[in-house]
């Protein structure tokens, strides 16, 4: 909205300082809302590109708002609040996929629904871009699924098993060198574990991706079917054709129409021979030596952690304290990265990320207490 809109100063009463304050800082919080869409902005191009910039002039009109209400106050605007700052550089450095997922979040907690000095206008707007940013973020998203599942997910397991296991033999009182050995075996038989069933899993469906797309067989045998008898309408209801559709196509097929009624069900749909290509198909699916060997490393590296006491000489209690505290760490880190790209709480998801992993291992070392007594 722009200050021809608002009301200007004249037709207001001196404003108090809780609102000079409040505006002020309103007004910071707008203008480094808008420089971080421009930041972002100036690393793409098309249509994204244009939509941060529309963003950002959307911003700029807010600004507006608030230095017409402010006059002679609106000079040396305050720093932003630290949520903007840390947005603003991460987008200098990072670039849109973390940032978006912040700035969706900024949007959505926006003041202005409460503020009876921010005007209806910007308070629907301020709806509006947390749904166009969530869109711009999403792309993001898509991007990163298929890797970043992996990531994440690899690692948490090899934090979550490892320390759940550290935890149970350590607490029996056995040798800190058996609890090292114990923690080693845990982390390659995990991450071999994880490395075969993503390559397992990864084969299959390419396989099965294979056995399911239809072929060129139609073309082929048709001329040499009994016109009387044949299965080829058959073909074509398996792949998934109306009754209607499917005689049409098997008449098509034995010359009888030339027309293609609805080539969607076609191995070929754009009509060109030869074998059916399923690189892009693929490509999404990914390689399966690619996702084995990304498995056995995510998947490693979160289960070293809870060794890495042990590996410099630790013992006893201490060690299985370090290790919890460096795991809970990681397991903030994991939950509060999940958190940003899903766009809701970063400190939420961390902390239920910590929950169930220290509940895991709670059980383990609860467990390895027992046995260690009944042994004892």
């Amino acid at each position: 909205m722009s200050p021809a809109h608002a009301a200007t100063p004249a037709a207001l009463p001196e404003p108090t300082r809780e609102q000079v304050r409040r505006w002020r800082r309103y007004l910071a919080d707008e203008i480094a809302e808008g420089q971080i869409y421009r930041d972002i902005a100036a690393s793409k191009d098309g249509v994204e590109r244009d939509i941060l910039i529309g963003l950002a002039e959307a911003e700029k009109r807010h600004e507006e708002h608030w230095r017409a209400l402010l006059g002679e106050h609106a000079a040396h605007p305050p720093r932003p609040s630290v949520h903007r700052i840390l947005l603003r550089a991460l987008a200098r450095v990072f670039g849109s996929v973390f940032v978006l997922a912040l700035a969706q979040r900024a949007e959505s907690d926006t003041p202005y629904a409460k503020d009876q000095d921010a005007t209806e206008h910007m308070a629907a707007d301020e709806q509006i871009h947390e749904e166009v940013v969530r869109g711009l973020a999403s792309r993001g998203r898509e991007q990163l699924a298929g890797s970043f599942r992996a990531a994440v997910f690899g690692m948490n397991d090899g934090l979550v098993s490892n320390l759940a296991l550290v935890m149970g033999i350590g607490a029996t009182g056995v040798a800190s060198s058996v609890v090292l050995f114990t923690g080693v075996a845990g982390l390659l038989a995990g991450a071999l574990s994880m490395a075969a069933g993503e390559y397992v899993s990864v084969r299959s469906q390419r396989e099965l991706l294979e056995a399911s797309s239809p072929t060129q067989i139609t073309l082929e045998a048709a001329e040499h079917l009994d016109l009387d008898r044949n299965e080829l309408e058959l073909v074509y209801l398996a792949r998934g054709m109306t009754p209607e559709d499917a005689k049409h196509r098997a008449l098509e097929r034995l010359g009888y129409l030339s027309c293609d009624c609805n080539p969607q069900f076609s191995a070929r749909p754009d009509g060109s021979k030869g074998p059916v290509d399923h690189s892009e198909s693929f490509a999404e699916i990914g390689s399966a030596w690619g996702a084995s060997l990304s498995s056995f490393c995510f998947f490693a590296s979160g289960a070293l952690i809870p060794i890495l006491p042990y590996l410099f000489g630790m013992t006893g209690l201490g060690a299985l304290v370090v290790a919890a505290v460096l795991v809970g760490i990681a397991l903030l880190f994991t939950g509060g990265v999940v958190g940003l790209l899903s766009g809701s709480s970063p400190l939420w998801r961390g902390l239920r990320q910590l929950m169930i992993g220290y509940g895991a291992a709670a059980v383990t070392y609860l467990l390895g207490l027992l046995v260690g007594g009944s042994i004892g």
